[in-house]
């Protein structure tokens, strides 16, 4: 989102948002990708809107050269990460309520994306930030949580990432049977028949008492993704697929768990 420089366009999808119902708005932008604290509070306080953002490095290709991720040990990436949540990012005193996404490039985590699991890992378990994943197309969700709970973490703060490119119930019940959350996050890029596939995978998940631990969301990381550019903008989901849970038959009160009880206990930090 923060790809492109009018922020008056971005204040209106901001605003378009607000009036479908929203009131908080996570902005998981990495390091190297276009992070921009200060801007994103402005934008914040513009639309009277909460935005949580996140901290840490996307995959592996992404890594920013200046970070110099491939000669630094798991403690000190880790470090990098204390000293962001707990003093502020890229220069401000603006504070990260989350860690994520970090992510895997591939079907499996390499050893650099490993190091960087663990010093998220580490981050996670000093400040009890909730702790989110990007996976795209295969199952490596479970090594994340593997590695994470090799680490110490209480996995009920994990959220495994783009369980929508997976969709596949035993990979979903992995999931949420270790007591992690699984995201279908790319509401609005799915379509068709995988979208109707994803509101069949929700009601089996709660029917199987897991609705607690479904989190929906647009990923609307890009500037086609806008509804000023012809995108899904930040609306689809309140507008379109929650319709179309509720037309299905998955209850109002399972509903609410998924578009606010949910994301409030994840977020939350004791």
């Amino acid at each position: 989102m923060l790809q492109l420089a009018d922020e008056a366009v971005l204040l209106s999808e901001l605003e378009a948002f607000q009036a479908a119902g929203g009131t908080c708005l996570v902005d998981q932008t990495p390091r190297g990708c276009g992070r921009d604290p200060a801007r994103v509070k402005r934008l914040a306080e513009q639309s009277g809107l909460s935005i949580v953002m996140g901290c840490g490095w996307y995959t592996e290709p992404f890594y920013p050269a200046e970070d110099d991720l491939t000669r630094r040990s798991v403690d000190a990436i880790a470090d990098q990460l204390l000293a962001e949540i707990q003093g502020g990012m890229d220069g401000t005193d603006i504070k990260p309520g989350l860690i994520g996404e970090i992510g895997v490039a591939k079907g499996w985590i390499s050893p650099l994306e490993e190091r960087v699991h663990r010093a998220a890992a580490r981050a996670q378990t000093q400040t009890g930030l909730p702790l989110s994943t990007h996976t795209m197309f295969h199952e490596v969700g479970l090594a994340q949580l593997d590695l994470f709970a090799e680490e110490g973490v209480d996995l009920q703060k994990v959220c495994i990432g783009h369980c929508d490119s997976q969709p596949y119930l035993d990979y979903c019940l992995s999931v949420v049977e270790r007591g992690a959350y699984v995201a279908f996050d790319n509401l609005g890029a799915q379509m068709g028949r995988l979208e109707e596939r994803i509101v069949g995978l929700i009601k089996e998940l709660a029917s199987r008492g897991h609705h607690t631990q479904i989190l929906l969301s647009h990923d609307v990381g890009q500037m086609h993704a806008l509804s000023y550019f012809g995108g899904r903008g930040f609306t689809y989901e309140a507008e379109v697929f929650v319709p179309r849970l509720l037309s299905a038959g998955v209850s109002e009160d399972t509903v609410n768990d998924l578009i606010i009880t949910n994301p409030k206990r994840f977020l939350s930090v004791s």
